[in-house]
């Protein structure tokens, strides 16, 4: 299982949208999306 799939399970798991997560980071939503599809990892 890679980062961004283990982000995605555990971010459903809370039952947290990308913005609820991404505001509890101090991050963009943008990021969080990025991180969950791995863009940004390469």
């Amino acid at each position: 299982m890679s980062l961004g799939e283990n982000i995605t399970r555990l971010r459903a798991k809370k039952n947290w949208s990308q913005e609820e997560l991404a505001q509890k980071l101090g991050v963009s939503r943008q990021s969080v999306s990025k991180w969950e599809t791995e863009v940004s990892l390469r």
